[in-house]
């Protein structure tokens, strides 16, 4: 008889990894509190949208969901950065069009995943909250919309469940995990860029040829103005979903200053002229969107034994300035699906060894996040960083066994998080010191520098 596996939760990562399961031969129930997003409709704002990187499409292929998944996504190059003075310009991501990231609808991908796990056999019970777990009889409570409850064997039970996720609640209240949340300080709004035929034709950049589309599509834009941005991702009909993210108090600009539609008009004909005209609901938009906070979650312990585990967001939830929540979670899926699919029986050996491999990736992208926000805001326009990025183009062209950017690994390989987070400082120390300060990294001698790579630094492992 297949071994039955309970999962709270039916976003992207519960979906994905009830598909992965139950391809194994588990038998799988999804028990989501939210309506069914097929029937419903998709609930979480206008149109979300992630940035898929490799990690993600490499649980995607796994799933044989990936040809499918980019069918729906728009590709982008890299960073297309607007300054102030209203000038714009592309950093690319990798070194050329097979590394890129995709931008991809979260509703859209969610009901992909639905699909694809029902079609595994999984089981979904949508409309069900987890109210409290037993977990020594192995035994949850769900209620459903109208607040009937009932209780269900659960013996082995994992949150998929997010950020605020009931289990962890629950496992917490069993024993607790060791829980800290670190608020990021700063918060966000969404707002939309409609497609192109709305708005009128001399607010479009035709630069890159697209009618479609107001702006280049192949980007993720960037406004950095130091210590807050805006950026804006495409999707597939022509719109970008526009996100503001400014400190959540304090002197100006914070959301307690910039708190209404009218004192945002205003904040935005300063610092975003560019951007403003390219919202024509912008009033709406702005007071109808709500203020969204930014945190990352730690916890000591993802589990308790074999009974119960967190994944994803549930147990490492993270700032969205990497564009890896969604790609770290996918990956979760490919290690645990794995280690359950080696040792069905041993859950406690299993969900120890998940714990044991990706929480010090789960770490590190966290930290990585935290300080890729820092860059995006402030550094891609500073001419010192953007002098260690072109010396790192130049030692990564010389000697590519030696050198790859932090962001490339984390983005375009799978070498785990918290290599690319240590090698990444290693290079970044090395590159300042080539620099001594300069401003201009032609000034290196590129010889001497490579080798003083090669004699820093041993080569890069088999990154895939």
């Amino acid at each position: 008889m297949a071994q039955q596996i309970t999962l709270i939760g039916g976003g992207l990562v519960g979906a994905l990894l009830a598909q992965q399961l139950a391809g194994r031969g588990f038998k799988v129930a999804v028990f989501e509190k939210r309506p069914d997003p097929r029937i419903a409709g998709f609930v979480g704002g206008r149109s979300i949208n992630l940035a898929l990187a490799e990690r993600g499409l490499h649980a995607l292929r796994q799933a044989g969901l990936a040809d499918d998944v980019l069918q729906r996504a728009v590709m982008m190059r890299g960073r297309m950065v607007h300054t102030r003075d209203g000038r714009s310009g592309l950093q690319r991501y990798g070194v050329d069009d097979s590394e890129v990231i995709w931008s991809v609808s979260r509703g859209a991908l969610n009901m992909l995943l639905l699909d694809a796990a029902e079609a595994a056999g999984v089981r979904f019970h949508f409309g069900q909250s987890l109210v409290s777990a037993d977990f020594p009889a192995g035994r949850i409570r769900l209620a459903d919309e109208a607040g009937t409850k009932r209780e269900i064997d659960a013996p082995i039970v994992i949150g998929a469940d997010g950020a605020g996720s009931a289990l962890r609640a629950a496992m917490n209240r069993h024993a607790p995990l060791g829980e800290r949340i670190e608020a990021l300080g700063h918060a966000y709004k969404e707002l939309e860029i409609p497609p192109a035929g709305i708005l009128s034709a001399d607010l479009i950049d035709r630069s890159g040829g697209h009618d479609q589309f107001a702006l280049e599509p192949h980007a993720l834009h960037i406004w950095p103005r130091g210590g807050y941005m805006c950026i804006a991702l495409p999707n597939t009909e022509g719109s970008f979903t526009v996100t503001l993210f400014l400190p959540a108090q304090g002197a100006h600009p914070s959301f307690s200053t910039v708190a209404d539609a009218a004192a945002a008009r205003a904040f935005f004909a300063e610092d975003f002229p560019d951007l403003l005209p390219l919202i024509p609901d912008f009033e709406n938009d702005y007071d109808g969107h709500p203020v969204g906070t930014l945190s990352t979650l730690y916890l000591d312990h993802w589990h308790l034994e074999g009974r119960a585990l967190l994944v994803g967001d549930a147990a490492h939830a993270i700032v969205p300035f990497h564009g890896q929540g969604m790609n770290c979670g996918f990956e979760d899926t490919v290690v645990l699906a794995s280690l359950l699919a080696e040792a069905p029986s041993d859950t406690a050996d299993v969900f120890a060894e998940f714990q044991r491999i990706r929480q010090p990736n789960s770490n590190a992208i966290a930290a990585m996040a935290l300080e890729n926000y820092v860059e995006m805001r402030d550094s891609v326009a500073d001419p010192h960083f953007l002098a260690k990025r072109e010396l790192g183009l130049l030692l990564a062209e010389r000697a590519p066994q030696h050198f790859m950017a932090r962001y490339r690994m984390v983005t375009f390989t799978h070498l785990p998080y918290a290599y690319a987070f240590e090698r990444g400082r290693a290079q970044d120390t090395l590159l300042e010191q080539l620099l001594h300060g300069s401003v201009n990294a032609r000034e290196v001698n590129l010889d001497a520098a490579v080798a003083a790579l090669r004699a820093t630094l041993p080569p890069l492992p088999e990154h895939g």
